[in-house]
């Protein structure tokens, strides 16, 4: 219920009946009346404000939900933050798949479609990049010399159906147990990037005598070595410098083929959309976030699935994802999930509350639950048909949730691994990210980080909070993925983003 005052008073939003705090749209200041409630503090935009008093040890509720404990008595009119209200567990009823529902899909004449690629295996990419992955860090700058030598030679001209050729580099890949949790996620990230419908062509460069071996994954995953696919490690090679130039020539070998690849008219039901959010803020909830839910209830209906990630940011708003559940089993995998991080915490002497960052507090958001609420309404309403480790492939239809950090370049990165061909950020503070070999389209919170930062913000959420409707939004939302999934450059590609964002998660101990 958002007020209805005359224009000179600030706006406030009561999101559900329940709650004992409304959130302020425009900074409230002190005296003025609101909802029948007279501030006894300033309350700025997307922070809350206590309706109701609050004794000390109380559930503050928002969404309906609690986000968090009254650590004083909380009168109304008071500004109710980190100061007076901080994070506690509690128990939650998952009432596993209570809610599941069979979905209503458009029959496949009816669905949307987009102009994308169609690969070998029948995979659809949405991009088609040259990927130069490394199997070890110390294999980082020859990969990134090779491919600042193809790009800035100007042969990319003679072939532009080719978007460019990225390296994907990062800081493992030894030092690390040669089985066990750790090595199987990098060899996850590193098979689903070198199979990645948005490259046409993978080329794998390591040093030689590192532990993540390149031939232990080409046995494995059966990989073949051909026109759209090569190996090659420093030491055989012989050095740093020829390698370099081996390695040109190889990619320069992979062009031709790559670039005779067109697109085509594919079902919207292949694409698989990443969800992220970063740099969120106390309009993330209420805005950009529950927007991209609609456009996920969209994308399901029209046969598509959608990747939910970030634990630590959907933990005390699990048990809503755990109703959705199609079994119980699918709400047990995402509940032991939950079970592993309260124990990866308690190792590390940390806790889930850490979350938030500074960013996080100073646009509104007081404790991670109340993050978390905001940030699984990204998944929209539909059922949670399957839970996914990290960077395992997705095959599941529909909304479907994988387990990765908060930290937003190693989450995407298990995502795109996982097969995602196109992804949606939202953020109410700013943040700059982009993604390669997956296009990322960015979703502002609010008209002035919008404003901003045009540069960087592809759709305005702001406006829902003006009236637009989340219906209207989400199909907004739902409108642009089709067209960048058809080629239109995001923000963030016309600034260049993508090659330095691939981070696996290097999970266990270095050694």
């Amino acid at each position: 219920m958002q007020d209805k005052p005359d224009k000179n008073t600030p706006r406030t939003l009561r999101l559900n009946a329940k709650d004992n705090i409304i959130v302020a749209i425009d900074g409230v200041m002190p005296g003025t009346t609101v909802q029948g409630i007279a501030a006894t503090a300033r309350v700025m935009r997307g922070h809350k404000m206590a309706s109701a008093k609050i004794a000390k040890g109380e559930p503050v509720l928002k969404f309906g939900q609690i986000i968090g404990f009254a650590t004083e008595d909380i009168a109304p009119g008071q500004h109710v933050h980190t100061h007076n209200c901080s994070f506690a567990e509690f128990e939650r009823d998952y009432a596993f798949a209570q809610d599941a529902r069979d979905e209503p899909l458009l029959p496949p004449q009816a669905r949307a479609t987009f102009e994308g690629y169609r690969r070998g295996n029948g995979k659809a990419g949405t991009r088609n990049y040259i990927g130069v992955l490394t199997s070890v860090n110390c294999s980082a700058s020859v990969a990134r010399f090779m491919a600042e030598a193809v790009n800035r030679s100007g042969i990319l001209e003679q072939y532009p159906n080719i978007d460019g050729v990225v390296s994907f580099v990062h800081g493992t890949g030894c030092g690390l147990a040669a089985k066990g949790e750790g090595y199987d996620a990098l060899e996850r990230t590193q098979w689903g990037y070198a199979g990645h419908p948005n490259l046409a062509a993978a080329l794998v460069v390591g040093l030689g005598c590192e532990v993540f071996q390149i031939s232990r994954l080409k046995e494995k995953y059966g990989l073949i070595e051909g026109d759209n696919f090569r190996t090659m490690t420093i030491q055989d090679t012989g050095g740093t410098k020829k390698t370099i130039e081996a390695g040109v020539e190889r990619i320069k070998e992979m062009l031709p083929r790559a670039n005779a690849v067109q697109r085509e008219t594919i079902s919207a039901s292949e694409l698989c959309l990443a969800l992220q959010c970063g740099g969120s803020d106390g309009y993330s909830g209420i805005t950009a976030n529950p927007a991209l839910g609609a456009a996920v209830d969209l994308l399901v209906r029209h046969g598509g699935t959608a990747v939910l990630s970030e634990t630590p940011e959907i933990y005390g708003a699990e048990h809503l994802l755990t109703r959705r559940a199609r079994t119980k089993a699918v709400g047990e995998k995402l509940v032991d999930i939950i079970r592993w991080w309260q124990d990866y915490c308690a190792r590390n002497d940390g806790s889930m509350d850490n979350n938030p960052s500074p960013g996080n507090k100073a646009g509104g958001l007081t404790t991670i639950l109340e993050k978390s609420l905001g940030a699984a309404a990204k998944g929209g309403t539909t059922t949670l048909a399957e839970v996914y480790r990290y960077a395992e492939p997705i095959t599941a239809k529909g909304f479907v949730y994988m387990d990765t950090p908060g930290y937003d370049p190693v989450a995407a990165t298990g995502q795109v691994a996982g097969g995602c061909n196109v992804l949606a950020f939202t953020t109410g503070r700013g943040s700059a990210y982009g993604c390669k070999p997956t296009p990322s389209i960015k979703l502002a919170t609010n008209h002035d980080i919008y404003k901003r930062m045009l540069d960087d913000m592809d759709i305005n959420c702001g406006d829902i909070l003006d009236g637009v409707t989340i219906e209207t939004k989400g199909q907004e939302i739902f409108d642009t993925i089709l067209r960048v999934a058809s080629g239109s450059k995001t923000k963030s590609e016309l600034l260049g983003y993508g090659d330095n964002e691939f981070v696996p998660w290097q999970i266990g101990a270095t050694m």
